[in-house]
């Protein structure tokens, strides 16, 4: 019984988002810019919530249930921007057993550019998010490994234990 009244409520939610993204299409597609500025508007709002994310999820370890609790509403709202916007372009395009001729399943101009536009901006904004978070880490890591040399060439890179040796 539960199991079907889930099922029921995962439903309702799909169709109200589906709904929600076929109403409001045809609006955004009208913005100065068109379906081309709304896709890498929508890929960047992707690449940053995922950017957010991963940060949320290997940020620093909270020993509290404060910080547990933060750290997951944080992880879950980044999460859910990042995989907004794809649903919602997806949502925008019509049915696979919906046909054309009603109005609720009619083509919205400029969705199928605007879903273009959306994995080719997210893509090269995640790449080059990857690029930078890449390159901070390797510049860190030598840091770190230098900061060591200069510890072991003076004597004291070393644990209490293997100095009284």
């Amino acid at each position: 019984m539960g199991l079907l009244a889930a099922a029921a409520v995962v439903m309702l939610v799909l169709g109200l988002w589906k709904r929600f993204a076929r109403e409001t299409a045809p609006a955004l597609m009208d913005l100065p810019g068109g379906s081309w500025a709304v896709g890498g508007a929508l890929g960047l709002v992707t690449a940053f919530g995922g950017l957010g994310g991963v940060w949320w999820v290997f940020g620093a370890e909270g020993t509290t249930r404060i910080r547990r609790a933060t750290r997951a509403a944080g992880t879950t709202a980044c999460w859910g921007v990042a995989f907004g916007p794809p649903l919602y372009l997806l949502s925008a395009l019509p049915g696979r057993n919906c046909p054309s001729y009603e109005t609720r399943c009619a083509y919205i101009p400029g969705t199928g550019s605007a879903l273009l536009t959306y994995v080719m901006c997210a893509a090269l904004a995640g790449w080059l998010l990857f690029r930078r978070n890449s390159a901070a880490a390797e510049a860190r890591r030598s840091r770190e490994r230098e900061r060591l040399r200069k510890l072991r060439k003076k004597g004291r890179g070393k644990s209490r234990a293997a100095r009284g040796r």
